[in-house]
């Protein structure tokens, strides 16, 4: 049977659709599949087959309550997350403004060697900073993961910024400074502002990875300064696996990002897209 065109547009599409929304379920079956395990006993997270109908329960929030504050781990979670991208912001914007409109012969290389560094697995330097904490006093203390989580996402945010900063016509710093401005009012009134939506979304991309990063904060912390990713590894003994109660405390720990995430969404799509369009 042969289609006319807008037949194969209309085909192409409900198919493209379609393939988008099983990629979707996909992804987020095992989400899904945690919060579902999170309102189940022990025993019915172990089932097999596994169940799909049953009574909820409440009980493995309050045992991950009682059992550990999981406020205080919330809190050390948002310090370290929103100081770690308020530092390395502090530090990339005037890194990255410096690069994208007075670069050097070795900008690029400098670039590359920041990337390279992530490359470098963390529990290779594991015992010279655990040693350095010790020393300092720093063990166990949210300061000490701030200073971390800046440094090991500092180079995908002086990449990001760079990339936006480049974007931004040179026409118009040329206009600014022929009119007298400073580079510092350059950045702030020129540069920051037309590159909002990038920063925004860069310092969203930042707050995720520092509130998802475990192995520092399971290596580096104890009781004091844990975060939500240490609260989960807790529900890991020699006993075995508490399934319900790791998949409540694993929905505990998503839940603020995802929320916090869901109302920032403008600010990210905005700046993902920031340049696509002129």
């Amino acid at each position: 049977m042969n289609l006319t065109l807008s037949q194969r547009k209309k085909v192409s599409t409900w198919s493209l659709g379609l393939l988008s929304w099983i990629v979707a379920l996909v992804i987020f079956f095992p989400i899904l599949w945690m919060v579902m395990t999170s309102f189940k006993t022990e025993l019915q997270a172990i089932s097999t087959p596994p169940l799909f109908m049953w009574e909820p329960t409440l009980e493995n929030f309050s045992v991950v309550q009682e059992r550990s504050d999981y406020f205080k781990y919330a809190m050390n979670s948002v310090i370290t997350s929103f100081g770690a991208t308020f530092l390395a912001l502090l530090i990339a914007v005037p890194a990255a403004y410096s690069m994208a409109f007075s670069p050097s012969k070795r900008t690029k290389d400098i670039l590359l060697w920041m990337l390279s560094t992530k490359m470098l697995p963390a529990v290779g330097v594991l015992m010279p900073i655990y040693l350095l904490a010790q020393s300092t006093g720093l063990l166990d203390n949210v300061f000490s993961l701030i200073i971390i989580f800046t440094m090991i996402n500092l180079p995908i945010i002086m990449w990001m910024l760079f990339t936006y900063f480049k974007e931004i016509p040179k026409d118009i710093l040329e206009a600014c400074r022929m009119d007298g401005a400073s580079t510092f009012a350059e950045l702030r009134y020129i540069v920051m502002p037309l590159s909002w939506g990038g920063i925004a979304s860069t310092g969203l991309l930042s707050i995720v990875l520092c509130w998802n990063e475990a192995f520092w904060s399971i290596n580096l912390t104890a009781a004091d300064a844990g975060t939500l990713t240490a609260l989960i590894a807790s529900y890991s003994s020699p006993e075995g696996l508490f399934w319900a109660k790791l998949s409540a405390a694993s929905t505990l720990a998503c839940a603020p990002i995802v929320v916090f995430g869901w109302f920032c969404q403008k600010q990210l799509v905005q700046g993902l897209t920031f340049g696509a369009v002129k």
